[in-house]
């Protein structure tokens, strides 16, 4: 079943981000994730709070991929330059409807 990583990230400074983007590239694929989405173009259509300047969707092949896309060694000092040089939320999504 598919997983699907949302992630809102709003940088505080840009520091981080030149070598963040090649190194996270490799290492989603490394983990069999797809880039579904990458961009600021996006617009809230309901709900209320602050917009992220940067929305990103990648697909995995498992939740198990996912969590270890996380917990990769080589992606630990990206993280904590991420998480240290922006806002970011990132929810693991599963590929599944409950409601149906």
């Amino acid at each position: 079943m598919s997983y699907y990583s949302t992630i809102t990230v709003t940088p505080t400074t840009d520091e981080w981000v030149a070598d963040y983007i090649g190194a996270a590239n490799a290492l989603v694929a490394k983990h069999g994730g797809k880039y579904l989405a990458r961009t600021a173009s996006h617009e809230r259509l309901e709900g209320e709070g602050e917009d992220a300047a940067l929305r990103v969707i990648i697909e995995w092949p498992s939740r198990e991929a996912a969590l270890a896309f996380m917990s990769d060694p080589g992606y630990a000092p990206h993280l904590k330059a991420r998480t240290a040089g922006s806002q970011s939320y990132h929810f693991l999504v599963e590929g599944k409807d409950d409601l149906a």
